[in-house]
């Protein structure tokens, strides 16, 4: 439990610097004051998501505050739009400082169990079957852009069967550099329009079965597209990204939010 409260007390300061760089206004000006403190609930969000907890009804018990479960439920909840501005400065500080060489990819965000999607009404009309090399999920599609020093410089969501290169020109429409994507993102015209003379360019992986040249340094350039798996993985595996348990579209965003913000906190 100390090294909770140690690990917990922490993150208060980060995000104490972030509410009053931004100038956010979390307080309430009247009524009954919150039982506990916005930058705190925010900061638990955060904690919930760096140590891969599954429930808010865990967080609620290991830190016991002074408020009821479902108030804290309804506070993470709406506190989460502050975590996506916390989130937002941080991707575009990092933009500004963004190594050269950038790689963009999208990965399946499942939101229930297959055989639950006929049932699956929260997110009915946002999430749509799509497939992947792991096979067909009724999901989300999160699409990431991340530097050569794996640092996170812009995030997008979308329906599970959403147009990639549609979502490539939006995502990294206002950031330059040598883009790095996969063969799913092989397109002439998005290439041509993509680039900016010596300011922006797109390298899209070559299909086994395409005949296309390619430089040593156009290979050795395409190897390093693996470094935005490795955001994925930890992003699924140590920050809790997925989840099939809220019973509302915010709180299927809240994960979401609090999840990529504990990770380019970490």
């Amino acid at each position: 439990m100390k090294t909770n409260i140690a690990i917990f007390n922490d993150i208060i300061p980060k995000v104490k610097f972030f509410i009053k760089q931004l100038n956010l206004k979390l307080n309430k000006s009247t009524g009954r004051p919150l039982a506990i403190k916005p930058e705190e609930t925010i900061s638990l969000g955060i904690f919930k998501q760096t140590h891969g907890i599954k429930t808010k009804k865990s967080i609620w018990k290991i830190f016991n505050p002074k408020c009821s479960y479902k108030t804290l439920v309804v506070n993470l909840n709406k506190l989460s739009i502050y975590a996506l501005l916390i989130l937002k400065s941080i991707l575009i500080w990092n933009q500004k400082h963004s190594h050269l060489v950038k790689h963009t990819d999208s990965t399946d965000i499942p939101v229930c169990l297959n055989k639950n999607s006929q049932k699956h009404k929260t997110l009915n009309g946002l999430a749509s079957w799509g497939h992947s090399g792991k096979g067909f999920f009724y999901e989300l599609k999160m699409t990431i852009t991340t530097d050569l020093k794996r640092q996170m410089l812009g995030v997008k969501f979308a329906s599970g069967n959403g147009n990639d290169r549609e979502i490539f020109k939006k995502i990294n429409k206002d950031m330059e550099g040598i883009f790095v994507a996969d063969a799913g993102y092989i397109s002439k015209d998005l290439e041509k329009d993509f680039y900016i003379e010596n300011k922006r360019i797109l390298f899209s992986r070559p299909k086994a079965n395409m005949k296309r040249i390619a430089t040593e340094w156009q290979l050795a350039l395409y190897e390093t597209r693996m470094q935005i798996e490795l955001n994925f993985r930890n992003l699924k595996m140590f920050n809790n990204l997925l989840t099939s348990l809220p019973r509302s579209i915010d709180g299927y965003f809240a994960n979401y939010i609090y999840s990529l913000l504990a990770f380019v906190l970490g």
